[in-house]
């Protein structure tokens, strides 16, 4: 790990310093959708990046498995990109995006709640150890690195279990998006109890309910949807860079998991042609909740100035992702995909309305049947068998 980081240090600058250089220009730095003049908006840049949440390596949680490590130190940081991009989705479904974070300043409850997801340990939904666990599913051992697609499969399975973020989690497959496919997944019909919880009093769902029509109309689950792409062979293909840079801009963008081989980062935006990354290569130690059912963030936010890497630096397997609360967002995103992504002569990926004939017939994920529910299904590997393998769409290497 230590040759590999020396290897692409020079790679990476500190983004204060990019900051600096460029105080006096009219450039736009594009973080998660959102856009800000660096000549006007620099505090409101770095306070709008440091509110994302920001998962590192860990040290003293408890051994994964009962025996296993008890750190992610060395193989762990793509697990931890994985966290951060799903963390803002439910940072979106919940509290929007235009919610921002300050230091020692009380949060709204459901903050506390995403939070609690994932922490290390083994009845949180999204632990490091139930994606470790997962990843068994996937064909990876424990403590054994994961590439792009990899964590995107484990998010798929785990959110199966997650009931009160209840997500649609989509991974595109051979560099293709099926919109029929995804409305298929996504419109439901809600229980009575379900739209009860969701709907305020008041409201045009509860009113229609009322009224007997609500059962009428699907609801829509909202959508995580991420699309593992492999944008060359050994390097990034420059005729990619411009759609790349484009999903970033897109309002449901979630950013992108990539980096290095074995060197994983979460970059959630862009500057001219360097990306912004958060670096999950800090060891921290095990945070808990404490007696009043709360988690001391602090360690959750990068505080200090997040990083840079030139787009033509990095590998060419990564992950894009993105969040659509509503049908009209997902709708929203394929009229941008159209419009900037498919003109492209050499697509980064397709969006096809139909699914493709000569492909399996669809089937929306299900939760499989186990004696437990939750996050504690996974205690051990041996309940793993209830789900299928992946790996023969495992189209990136890394």
């Amino acid at each position: 790990m230590e040759s590999v980081l020396s290897k692409y240090e020079n790679q990476i600058t500190v983004f204060t310093d990019y900051l600096e250089e460029y105080s006096d220009t009219d450039e736009l730095v594009w973080i998660l959708g959102k856009q800000h003049l660096l000549k006007t908006e620099k505090s409101k840049l770095l306070s709008d990046i440091s509110a994302r949440l920001w998962f590192t390596y860990r040290r003293k949680f408890s051994p994964i498995g009962g025996t296993g490590p008890s750190s992610d130190a060395g193989w762990g940081c793509m697990l931890r990109c994985g966290q951060m991009m799903l963390a803002q989705a439910l940072i979106c479904r919940h509290l929007g995006r235009d919610w921002n974070w300050e230091k020692q300043k009380e949060q709204p409850k459901e903050y506390q709640r995403i939070l609690q997801c994932f922490l290390d340990r083994k009845d949180c939904c999204y632990s490091i150890h139930q994606m470790a666990q997962m990843g068994v599913g996937e064909g990876k051992s424990i403590g054994e690195w994961f590439g792009p697609n990899t964590v995107a499969q484990v998010l798929k399975k785990l959110a199966l279990f997650d009931e009160w973020n209840s997500l649609a989690v989509y991974v595109s497959m051979d560099n293709t998006v099926v919109i029929e496919d995804i409305k298929k997944m996504c419109c439901v019909l809600p229980s009575s109890a379900d739209t009860a919880g969701e709907s305020p009093p008041g409201s045009l769902t509860a009113l229609n309910q009322s009224k007997g029509t609500s059962a009428c109309r699907p609801a829509w689950k909202p959508l995580l949807l991420i699309v593992p792409l492999r944008l060359g062979i050994n390097q990034i293909n420059p005729v990619y860079v411009d759609a790349f840079k484009e999903c970033f801009k897109m309002p449901q963008s979630l950013g992108a998991l990539g980096g290095k081989p074995n060197n994983a980062y979460y970059f959630i935006g862009f500057l001219g042609n360097e990306l912004i990354f958060l670096d999950p290569h800090t060891t921290q130690t095990f945070v808990d909740t404490e007696e009043n059912g709360t988690v001391d963030d602090q360690t959750f936010h990068c505080l200090q100035s997040p990083q840079r890497m030139n787009i033509l630096n990095l590998d060419p397997s990564v992950a894009l992702g993105f969040f659509c609360k509503e049908e009209k967002d997902f709708d929203n995103w394929c009229s941008l995909v159209q419009k900037e992504i498919l003109k492209e002569n050499l697509r980064m990926f397709e969006l096809v309305q139909k699914h493709p004939s000569h492909w399996p017939p669809f089937v929306p994920p299900a939760k499989p049947e186990v004696t437990t529910t939750g996050a504690e299904f996974i205690d051990s590997t041996e309940q793993l068998e209830d789900f299928d393998l992946e790996e023969d769409f495992e189209i990136l290497s890394v």
